[in-house]
């Protein structure tokens, strides 16, 4: 299957989410889209249509620098930046 890369319309976008644990399936999976992320990609409204997802992790400053050199010079849409956080207890 072919896909395509959904590029962003409007501004930069700050979201904050959760992560939800499916327990039929024992793991940290479900990861809820925020109305504000939507809104930039419409595209995402269509309930008929089929979307995946390409996951890159880099291990070094280096390596992510060489990818984005890349992406710029075959001029890629920009990715997002999904950073995993933990919630600590307030004491």
């Amino acid at each position: 299957m072919e896909t395509r890369i959904l590029q962003p319309t409007k501004t930069p976008l700050n979201i904050k989410g959760r992560i939800s644990y499916r327990e039929s399936e024992q793991a940290w999976n479900v990861i809820k889209l925020k109305k504000e992320l939507i809104n930039e990609f419409s595209v995402l409204r269509e309930k008929r249509s089929s979307f995946s997802y390409q996951m890159l992790f880099y291990r070094t400053y280096d390596e992510l620098e060489k990818a984005v050199r890349k992406m710029k010079r075959e001029k890629s849409p920009l990715p997002i930046l999904l950073f995993l956080q933990k919630e600590l207890p307030v004491r």
